[in-house]
């Protein structure tokens, strides 16, 4: 799975048409997949926000407790998985209307590999900044549409004039989860687990 990875950051395109080719030859199990891949933003966030920290005021550093970054990530680990599962789903359901008879687990694959910007985004974990943050996944946001585009109609077989409406239809429902499903996440560590912060004024 190493080499269409990559490839979907330099030949998209080819690398849509080399995982369906070897899904066909033979089908594979997508969750492994998953569960490896969120690891990254998850392992980037918890040491960028316990060793680098961030500044909110001149002269002033921000960490967070190790108790508090594991529950950050712990909480985002499960959102992001669950999220992607969720969106093999709508995916799965949605295919009904669109001539495809995909399986869930091609679903669940489809889904994982077009949000991988997203979690290959996590690595601006390592140096917690709002505008960087913001860049990181902007840029992801944009990569994932356009792997969208490219990739729904060689993944799932389908009729060129169909594909269009089924990426446009998959894209709002997938922006709908990943906001819902993150902000949650945040809103109930933020609520309900109380952040503990560490603070050092210089000078």
């Amino acid at each position: 799975m190493n080499a269409p990875l990559i490839k979907l950051f330099t030949q998209p395109r080819q690398a849509w048409r080399e995982i369906r080719e070897r899904e066909e030859q033979v089908p594979r199990q997508y969750l492994p997949h998953l569960v490896w891949l969120a690891l990254i933003p998850v392992i980037c966030l918890y040491i960028g926000t316990t060793q680098v920290g961030w500044s909110l005021a001149e002269g002033e550093r921000v960490w967070l407790s190790n108790k508090s970054a594991l529950q950050l990530c712990a909480l985002l680990y499960v959102a992001m998985l669950i999220g992607t599962l969720i969106m093999g789903g709508f995916i799965r359901w949605m295919s009904r209307s669109f001539e495809a008879r995909p399986t869930l687990n091609q679903c669940i694959g489809f889904a994982t590999y077009t949000t991988t910007p997203f979690f290959m985004a996590g690595l601006a974990g390592l140096y917690p900044s709002r505008w960087l943050a913001i860049l990181a996944l902007g840029l992801a946001g944009l990569y994932s549409t356009l792997l969208l585009f490219v990739g729904i109609s060689t993944f799932m077989r389908l009729p060129e004039g169909k594909a269009p409406l089924y990426a446009a239809a998959v894209w709002a429902v997938g922006l709908l989860v990943l906001v819902t499903i993150l902000v949650s996440a945040i809103l109930l560590w933020y609520n309900a687990l109380m952040p503990e912060y560490v603070r050092d004024v210089e000078g």
